[in-house]
């Protein structure tokens, strides 16, 4: 009779001694977020990329009751910043700002001291942005098919510009060339800036462009816009079609912001991130301002982002491939 009573009063205990273990564990793993959290960024201020992160992070601010700072460390094709985060402590205290060449295209064209898909955790997409592809007013073409069919006239005449070896102008332009079987001539140049500067004198013929730079110039007549890159119209011109709906099914070309932080940062850290950086980005005003910027908000999970960036490795490795393209 004694067993039974022994057996429950040891159950007993040991359920007590599990709860007392479980709450000391506990309470040795402070709450995240207890100090400021560095947001790296590729780029310098004034991009696309550094307007994103200062509409969302005063927010995020507010969210986690810890300041986000900003740290813009640009140069070396954003490997630089990705270098940083993917080195630094896995504690969730330094975050990078990935944009979609850096981390899809860099692999491919740089000898890199650090695996993107080992060493850098994907937390969230923040937004998208679209491409128009756009013609000096020169160019006699006034429609998708109208330009592809000059292009193929004249094999080898036309030029187009883009921000440098590897960008998303330069990828979008040649993934399209692909796809049409045209052969148009890049021309880099160092910036988006510069690039389209050259397309409004008349240096060269055709841009793949943002539509937040290119819109206000198709809009006062000193561009052609011919289609969007994305699979979907742009809010700016609808009327604009598509290059997916224009007889090249697929065809969905962007450039993206995301967030991540170091490859071996604690799960439960991660999720805490991704769901705060997601409602703050889900807020209208912040939605809004995205979309001032020329940006769709996307708000995705670090799955979806991690998807993303495995589907478009191995697109742009083919496009690179077959375009033989080299890092300057």
């Amino acid at each position: 009779m004694t067993v039974p009573n022994l057996t429950r009063a040891t159950a007993r205990a040991l359920a007590v001694s599990a709860l007392v273990v479980a709450s000391a564990v506990h309470a040795a793993q402070p709450a995240y977020p207890t100090k400021p959290i560095r947001l790296v960024l590729p780029f310098p201020p004034g991009g696309g990329t550094d307007a994103l992160a200062r509409i969302f992070t005063p927010r995020l601010t507010e969210s986690l009751g810890q300041t986000i700072v900003i740290d813009n460390r640009s140069g070396a094709a954003g490997n630089i910043a990705n270098e940083i985060v993917a080195r630094a402590a896995p504690d969730g205290y330094t975050l990078l700002m990935g944009f979609s060449t850096t981390l899809t295209v860099n692999p491919l064209l740089y000898k890199l001291s650090f695996d993107v898909h080992k060493d850098l955790a994907p937390i969230t997409q923040l937004a998208t942005a679209q491409y128009f592809l756009v013609l000096h007013p020169s160019v006699p073409a006034k429609s998708l098919k109208e330009f592809i069919a000059l292009a193929k006239e004249k094999p080898g005449q036309l030029n187009y510009s883009s921000s440098g070896v590897g960008s998303p102008l330069h990828l979008a332009a040649e993934l399209f060339k692909q796809r049409a079987g045209i052969n148009i001539v890049h021309v880099a140049y160092k910036g988006g800036g510069p690039a389209g500067a050259a397309v409004l004198a008349g240096e060269v013929q055709v841009l793949f462009g943002s539509v937040a730079s290119t819109f206000p110039q198709v809009k006062a007549g000193r561009l052609r816009a011919l289609a969007v890159t994305s699979d979907k119209r742009s809010r700016l011109m609808p009327e604009l079609p598509t290059i997916a709906e224009s007889g090249f099914p697929g065809f969905n070309v962007t450039a993206w912001d995301s967030v991540l932080a170091p490859g071996r940062t604690p799960q439960p850290v991660l999720a805490k991130l991704n769901a705060e950086i997601v409602k703050v980005v889900k807020l209208p005003e912040v939605r809004e301002a995205f979309l001032r910027v020329g940006y769709d908000p996307t708000a995705t999970s670090a799955r979806e982002l991690a998807g993303i960036i495995k589907a478009e490795t191995a697109l742009w490795a083919k496009v690179i491939k077959e375009a033989n393209i080299r890092a300057e």
